[in-house]
């Protein structure tokens, strides 16, 4: 028969196994850093910008009209504090104006201004695109701290209907990807009110938040019609 023991030793056995088991009188392991330090790559990387028109008279045939174009693109690397836009959001000066004759300024202003609060690391931009045969190239450098991209142009001619992306992050499983393709739709900066792409100007004060285009224009027998790609391709270092 075993022996009985006394009420005080288990009570004393349990008050040590559970000082153990708290990691009292024993060394405990280091804390595991935060799941964002874990996963963040350790240096930069560079990357190869690429935008491809899929905004044709064939997709778009709702008065698709002549003169098509995009205007250039802007857009910068930067961190979760800033963006250029966000859908239910009002327009800033720059993206209106970007939106509405396709200007650079004061976009490239406003994202300066991120560059110096170190809420964005760089602008980048290019020239635009008539041509659908031919893509839209730019360059853009990222680092841990600002992993995420967002772009813009201006679809031409219109009232204030831009297509881009917004906060794309390049990072993933501690790395930089080596290739990342976004389908990107029609927006409404939310700064005019016209409603057909070559309507007279029709100021929108105050400013409306900006949407995703829902006109019938890249709205297709009930299916939101993509206008570009976004393609970032990393450079090898």
């Amino acid at each position: 028969m075993h022996a009985l023991r006394s009420p005080q030793l288990i009570v004393t056995a349990a008050l040590v196994l559970g000082a153990v088991a708290c990691g009292k009188g024993s060394k405990s392991p280091p804390a595991a850093p935060p799941a964002a330090a874990r996963t963040m790559p350790t240096g930069p990387a560079e990357y190869t910008v690429i935008i491809k028109s899929t905004w044709t008279k064939t997709t778009h045939p709702f008065e698709y009209p002549s003169g098509a174009h995009f205007s250039g693109m802007i857009g910068a690397s930067h961190n979760a504090k800033y963006s250029i836009f966000a859908v239910g959001r009002r327009p800033t000066p720059g993206l209106e104006r970007l939106s509405e004759e396709g200007k650079h300024s004061p976009l490239d202003t406003e994202i300066r201004a991120a560059i110096d609060q170190g809420n964005a690391l760089m602008l980048f931009e290019s020239g635009g695109l008539k041509n659908w045969k031919d893509s839209m190239m730019s360059t853009v450098r990222v680092d841990p701290a600002h992993p995420l991209v967002s772009v813009v142009n201006m679809i031409a001619p219109s009232p204030d209907w831009f297509t881009g992306a917004s906060s794309v992050n390049l990072a993933e499983n501690g790395g930089w990807i080596t290739r990342r393709t976004v389908t990107l739709y029609a927006y409404d900066s939310g700064g005019d009110d016209g409603k057909t792409y070559k309507a007279p100007d029709r100021d929108t004060n105050p400013k409306k938040p900006t949407t995703r285009a829902a006109t019938r224009h890249f709205v297709i027998h009930g299916r939101v019609k993509p206008v570009a790609t976004l393609t970032f391709v990393r450079k090898s270092s």
